[in-house]
């Protein structure tokens, strides 16, 4: 797999402490290294492709940008706009963005890939318009790219800091990963994060920047399909395994640790409190693994609450995520402090949300 060419490569999420940019991938490096480290013959092209997915995200992550500024204010509108969506193929290459297919207003053009990401790229502008009030994923009409077809047996979708980009999967463990709206919804997310937050991708605050990115991505799955919390599954990337794989999803915000155990893939390593929080250097501090912890607290303040998620709960996360109290190192412990200020803000001390805040951090042993 070759090396992008830096000029062809679109800004991406900027680590504030390292300063250089960050692909921000769905599916997490521990996972396609069991894969690439498969030598049954009826796995070697999967194990490859993973070889190759790990690689391209090392060679992704080397490349230094600058980062995008946010929007000034005079590019903000009082009132959400329409999506603004372009969907382009890459044909197979690795070069982005590739041939424009969709344009916002036309018709479903028939390639199941590009249909998917232009809905999903409009059921995720559509929760943020409509519940949060945002105008895009910078508050400021952002358009909405996405490239379907990149690469060859590519399993990964990742957010580049500009526009979304996703594989076709290998067809043995990993299917089209337009497949999941909740993964449109995540990676979209951590575009709101960099205009908002921007979380470091390391240790504790990248754990929140996914986190950040699974609470919004099932939010954008629960509004779309109208479902309650206690209705709703809370998994993330739901279908995008194959009928080979043991496993429901590759993560689950209601139990985590319990999406899949796959003789290839292994069991499911996230914890759900910090009695079992993971200590590595392995993906940036554990990024993904950690995660766990964050996403089952905002499990069961939506479940403690009831009715919507994309209601208090949300408006508590994405209020605590734009408030500009996050330093860009955040911890657990901060971030727990300041989802109750924000909880207490909207709703009052001594309400069920400022409660149920209050039990969710207990639940997984965040000291608030």
């Amino acid at each position: 797999m070759s090396v992008p060419d830096p000029r062809l490569i679109p800004v991406g999420h900027t680590d504030s402490q390292r300063g250089f940019t960050v692909m921000c991938s769905i599916v997490p490096p521990y996972m396609l290294r069991r894969i690439a480290a498969r030598n049954e013959p009826r796995l070697r092209a999967v194990a490859r492709a993973a070889k190759e997915s790990l690689l391209h995200i090392k060679d992704l992550q080397a490349i230094r940008t600058a980062p995008i500024p946010p929007a000034p204010p005079s590019a903000r509108q009082a009132k959400p706009g329409p999506p603004k969506r372009t969907i382009f193929d890459a044909g197979s290459s690795e070069t982005l963005p590739g041939r424009i297919v969709r344009k916002e207003g036309a018709p479903p053009v028939g390639d199941v890939a590009a249909d998917e990401a232009y809905d999903g790229l409009g059921s995720t502008h559509r929760l943020y318009g409509e519940i949060f009030g945002r105008d895009s994923i910078d508050d400021a009409g952002l358009s909405l790219d996405a490239t379907v077809h990149y690469g060859k047996l590519y399993d990964n979708a990742f957010w580049d800091g500009s526009q979304m980009v996703f594989g076709d999967g290998d067809g043995q463990i990993f299917q089209r990963f337009t497949k999941s709206v909740s993964v449109i919804g995540h990676e979209l997310a951590h575009g709101v994060t960099q205009y908002t937050a921007n979380l470091a991708y390391r240790n504790q605050a990248g754990a929140l920047n996914e986190s950040m990115s699974d609470v919004f991505g099932v939010l954008v799955e629960q509004y779309l399909k109208q479902e309650s919390a206690g209705d709703a599954s809370w998994l993330i990337g739901e279908g995008l395994f194959t009928e080979q794989v043991q496993g429901a999803a590759l993560r689950s915000m209601k139990a985590p640790g319990t999406a899949y155990d796959d003789d290839v893939l292994g069991k499911d390593p996230q914890p759900d409190s910090m009695d079992t929080y993971v200590r590595t250097s392995a993906d940036n501090g554990g990024v993904h693994i950690n995660s766990g912890i964050p996403n089952k607290a905002f499990y069961v303040v939506a479940s403690e609450l009831g009715g919507k998620a994309w209601e208090a709960p949300g408006q508590i996360w994405y209020g605590t995520l734009t408030s500009g109290s996050l330093p860009a190192t955040c911890t657990f412990g901060k971030f727990a402090k300041t989802t109750l200020a924000t909880a207490e803000e909207l709703f009052g001390s001594g309400s069920a949300e400022h409660d149920a805040v209050l039990k969710a951090w207990e639940t997984v042993k965040v000291k608030v």
